[in-house]
């Protein structure tokens, strides 16, 4: 694909949710548009331009600028296109608009040269293969989760229904339709081979932390003074709370501990689960467990460091549907995982390659309780050698450069746009 008249191309980025919102998949789009965007510029082969929302993901009441330029990437933000997820008939409205405005934006882009997409809103990879193949340009698809999956192993929708038959449909036209496609781990690459899509086009990258943002403070946290803290054994769940990422049985342990005077249970984020999170205290009256919103980005570090265990959460059916990547920030800030979920998955793959947390299964109560008293116990040294461990190995292998760097790297490929040299 050349450059016509030596001007470069359009590469698009479409996304929902985009930074400064605070939810994950606007920040990973964002580290990507902005690398591609700072290679584009150096370059001068090609430009970044994003589609997002003009509200915020969480609270619609958060307006954001309509047009920025944000390092060298032109963001572009469409009214009405997000009315928040407290009313599925106004997020599903807030959804049809966005992928609307977003083809329409496709179709009327000069000098396109290639689509980047994931899976925010859901069903955004139709609307652009449709548009890409119109404008007949390459196209990578993000698999940030998937579905129907994920609808069927939380028993929403029934296996032989019209709704699972429909998703199924759209799926399989973004996968096949798609150039390229990205997958989170191996487990959700070979639920995208059953496919019947070619390994050839599927390439496995992990989600990465924002190390940057995170490093943990040199002197005292302010986390940890403003919520009484100080002197306390804090075990932290940090991030989307969902019924694919269930925490009723940290929860139940919650309970059974709340006569511990130095022990506090922090929840963290957002999402649908976090009713579950807030009844649980209201209901058992726990003094040990408090709950709190999403952390704006310029407090991750103190928040995600004040904890001495994180809690890493995933449904017993959802290994290679969705990926829990709140991990690598844990991993980042140098802490020990207590993993809750089932095995083998990508979680217990590092787990067992790695001396960095302990892992206990849904349900298991008394390993529960067992794997809390044994972090514990657990002398200072120890718990500071497996964060070490766990900073160490994302550091090595899992780090925000390389991986981001490598995601760029297969962009670029697939849109034909990297530099001679490469």
């Amino acid at each position: 694909m050349s450059i016509p008249n030596g001007q470069p191309k359009t590469i698009l980025v479409v996304t929902q949710v985009f930074v400064p919102d605070p939810a994950s998949v606007g920040q990973h789009m964002a580290d990507v548009a902005l690398e591609l965007a700072e290679r584009g510029f150096s370059s001068g082969r090609y430009n970044i331009r994003v589609y997002a929302s003009a509200r915020g993901f969480e609270n619609p009441g958060t307006i954001y600028p309509r047009q920025e330029t944000l390092g060298h990437a032109d963001i572009r933000r469409f009214p009405f296109a997000s009315f928040g997820k407290k009313s599925m008939p106004l997020r599903i409205l807030g959804t049809a608009v966005f992928m609307i405005q977003a083809f329409f934006a496709v179709l009327s882009t000069r000098r396109l040269g290639g689509i980047f997409f994931s899976t925010s809103p859901p069903l955004i990879g139709l609307p652009m293969t449709l548009a890409a193949a119109i404008r007949r340009v390459p196209t990578v698809y993000w698999a940030m989760d998937l579905n129907p999956d994920q609808l069927l192993a939380l028993g929403k929708i029934k296996p032989n229904g019209l709704i699972c038959r429909f998703l199924e449909s759209v799926n399989r036209i973004i996968l096949h339709r798609s150039t390229s496609i990205v997958a989170l781990d191996r487990f959700m690459a070979d639920r995208l081979a059953a496919r019947n899509v070619p390994r050839s086009k599927i390439v496995v990258i992990p989600p990465w932390p924002h190390e940057d943002k995170i490093q943990p403070p040199n002197s005292e946290n302010p986390f940890r003074s403003r919520h009484g803290l100080i002197g306390k054994f804090v075990i932290m769940y940090s991030g989307n709370h969902s019924p694919s990422n269930p925490l009723t049985t940290i929860l139940d342990a919650v309970v059974q501990l709340k006569d511990d005077p130095n022990l506090r249970f922090l929840f963290v984020g957002g999402g649908s689960g976090k009713k579950e999170v807030e009844q649980y205290i209201r209901n058992h009256n726990l003094t040990n467990a408090l709950s709190l919103p999403y952390q704006p980005i310029s407090e991750l570090r103190y928040s995600l460091s004040a904890a001495d265990v994180h809690i890493v959460s995933l449904g017993q059916n959802m290994v290679g549907i969705i990926h829990p990547c709140k991990i690598y920030g844990a991993m980042a800030v140098a802490r020990p995982i207590l993993f809750l979920g089932p095995k083998p998955s990508h979680i217990s793959d590092l787990l067992d390659r790695h001396d960095i947390g302990l892992h206990i299964s849904h349900g298991d109560l008394p390993a529960a309780l067992a794997a809390i008293r044994r972090f514990r116990e657990m002398p200072p040294a120890q718990l500071q050698s497996m964060g070490q461990t766990a900073q160490t190995v994302l550091e090595q292998s899992l780090s925000q450069s390389l991986l981001c760097g490598q995601f760029c790297d297969f962009v670029e490929k697939t849109m034909q746009i990297a530099s001679p040299s490469k």
